[in-house]
């Protein structure tokens, strides 16, 4: 007897600190659910950015469930489809945007053939790209022998290499696979039922593979339906060009080999994939040393070969320097002055002169009151020190000016990247968004307007003109206004662009953030209003380096301290957990009036920013995030340093 259902679809997302993408992902999953009876699930592995505020705020008819812990995906996922009551279940990630026809078409397909336990769909990135992984074949070890040492990549189209994201096949047509994405997962219920659900072994990575090679075991198929199309940002729950991401990612393939391939095979995979791991994480590692640690280093390099050419020339002229200096002082006048760089962001993208002029200027500031604490047979030079300054300045233009030329081919200092906008939408759309940009981006050097039905007076043209506005106004981001766009034109405008050049966002209706994402390594960049003094880099930066530096003194004068504090273990603790980077000094009221407004995430605090009454707790925090200043933590402190031990 056939087992009913009262819905169509179940949909199921997992969500971990990606608040905007979600909302994003719900207002798409609203509009493609219009022709079918849809039930919606968000479960919440205890997110600290007010994503479940969020859902019941603006989707008061989805289902929550907010977990205390992170469970990981498997476990999040089997919470919801066991509460499922529709004849498919769809896993889809927060991080996804689908067209409006999706849901009608994928179901229809399903229901056209009884034979398919699972379907997938044509993803594409933030730029529009292709997906491979939309289509993948089982990783066996000798598939995954050749996607792990690149011969996949070498020869993407080989039915013998390329099996691992079945490259052979094309992406337009639809095809069986053996792999389904866990971002676009959908299922029939019975299949379900018979074969099990997601593994919970598999904490993250890994589940997909392994429920969908029980859904052939089981007698079913898996298809690949390019027939509609969906965005996946990739990587905003976690950042997949980390060393973390390779370690779990491989360790989810050892799992399924023991699982499924013969003790023998199971071995050899092992091995492969463990000797895999350290040779990834490695290469991972490499890069992200070289990719940091590059230009830091050759400023230093080029700090003191200058500092000892100026030695050099004063020794000369028969004023000689102590070894000591040779050896110590003069590499710490350098170190001190890449320090104090690396603290007042002078790595950061679109560095200022202003920058670099004020973070050497504090450096020598420190230098000086250091130089004026050594013993007389130390201080050989103040304008040894000074002279040195003027290097430093120089040196920090010098490799500015070649690192640009290295990348750009520009002979010049770089500057933070202008941007060529256009937003296409209605006016009162285009004004909004418009509001946004010119409040959140730095360096804008226009701002089009491209309208869907009517021109107005910002307007260069209609949207059926795109291509050639493109390419004849040169612009480098394009911004859609989801309220006048349906997620389909969206998309099809997204991936018939060809020009790499040019980067996407979408602007949801009635928010004040536009987001995207331009690759697997950037996590959602993002243009919002209200909150930029907390989240710019160099106040997080300030933030760490005070709770860091004032942690650690207070921990050597603890002793001392101590017998103040009622709850002596208590003090100790918090100012460990400082220290590791667990906590700061001051962190938010917790309230859920202040997860509403969704203020930029910071570590939890010890102290809290003002003392109010209740009904003021928002207003605190929003202050504090919309002004804060390292001075506004240093007067918390102050005024309230007896409560450390809460």
């Amino acid at each position: 007897m056939n087992k009913t259902y009262s819905f169509d679809l179940s949909v199921v997302i997992v969500n971990y600190n990606v608040v905007y993408f979600l909302e994003q992902c719900l207002n798409a999953v609203k509009s493609a659910s219009k022709q079918l009876k849809v039930q919606v699930f968000v479960v919440d592995n205890n997110s600290i950015d007010s994503s479940v505020a969020m859902v019941r705020e603006k989707f008061p008819t989805v289902n929550v469930i907010a977990n205390k812990d992170n469970v990981g995906f498997s476990k999040a996922n089997n919470q919801a489809i066991h509460l499922s009551d529709a004849r498919y279940v769809l896993l889809l990630n927060p991080d996804t945007v689908i067209e409006e026809d999706t849901f009608v078409k994928t179901v229809a397909f399903m229901d056209e053939h009884p034979d398919a336990g699972g379907l997938g769909v044509r993803m594409v990135d933030g730029k529009g790209k292709f997906l491979p992984e939309s289509k993948r074949g089982l990783p066996t070890p000798r598939v995954s022998f050749y996607k792990i040492f690149g011969l996949a990549r070498v020869f993407p189209k080989s039915r013998i290499f390329g099996k691992y994201h079945l490259g052979y096949l094309s992406e337009f047509e639809i095809n069986e696979i053996d792999v389904l994405s866990g971002a676009f997962m959908l299922m029939r219920s019975e299949t379900l039922d018979k074969v099990g659900l997601l593994d919970e072994q598999f904490f993250m990575y890994g589940e997909d593979i392994d429920l969908s090679y029980r859904i052939q075991q089981g007698g079913y198929k898996n298809y690949y339906f390019p027939q509609t199309k969906i965005i996946h940002y990739k990587g905003e729950s976690t950042k997949k060009s980390s060393v973390n991401y390779v370690f779990v990612f491989y360790r989810a393939m050892i799992l399924f080999a023991n699982k499924h391939f013969s003790n023998n095979n199971a071995k050899l995979f092992s091995f492969a994939i463990n000797f895999a791991i350290y040779f990834r994480a490695s290469i991972a590692l490499g890069n992200r040393l070289i990719k940091k640690a590059a230009l830091p280093l050759i400023d230093f390099i080029i700090f003191l070969l200058g500092l000892l050419l100026i030695t050099n020339h004063w020794s000369n002229h028969d004023i000689h320097f102590p070894d000591l200096v040779l050896k110590v002082q003069i590499p710490l006048y350098a170190l001190v002055w890449l320090i104090s760089a690396l603290i007042f962001g002078v790595y950061d993208k679109g560095v200022s002169r202003k920058t670099i002029i004020k973070s050497t200027f504090f450096g020598t500031i420190f230098i000086l009151t250091i130089y004026a604490l050594l013993p007389k047979d130390w201080q050989f030079s103040r304008l040894y020190i000074l002279i040195g300054t003027s290097w430093v300045i120089f040196g920090f233009y010098l490799t500015r000016i070649f690192w640009n030329l290295f990348k750009t081919n520009s002979f010049s200092f770089p500057k933070a990247p202008k941007k060529r906008f256009a937003i296409i939408g209605n006016e009162e759309e285009f004004k909004r968004v418009e509001f946004i940009l010119s409040n959140t981006y730095p360096s804008i050097e226009v701002v089009y307007g491209i309208g869907i039905d009517d021109a107005y007076p910002k307007s260069i043209g209609l949207k059926e003109q795109i291509d050639p506005i493109v390419d004849f106004y040169k612009i480098n981001e394009l911004i859609f206004c989801s309220k006048d766009l349906t997620s389909k034109e969206i998309i099809e405008v997204m991936t018939k662009i060809k020009s790499i050049e040019i980067d996407f966002k979408i602007a949801p209706p009635e928010t004040s953030y536009l987001i995207g994402s331009n690759s697997i390594d950037t996590s959602g960049d993002m243009y919002a209003l209200n909150f930029n003094a907390i989240s710019k880099p160099e106040n997080l930066r300030s933030k760490r380096i005070l709770d860091f530096t004032l942690s650690f003194g207070l921990l050597l004068v603890t002793p001392l301290l101590i017998f103040y504090f009622k709850r002596r273990i208590k003090f100790v603790k918090n100012l460990v957990e400082i220290l590791i980077g667990r906590k700061s000094f001051v962190g938010y009221f917790t309230t859920k009036e202040m997860y509403v407004k969704r203020l930029p995430i910071i570590k939890q605090g010890i102290l809290r920013p003002f003392k109010v009454n209740l009904d003021a707790e928002h207003d605190s925090n929003l202050f504090y995030a919309k002004n804060y200043k390292i001075g506004l933590d240093l007067m918390i402190i102050i005024n309230n340093w007896h409560e450390l031990d809460r």
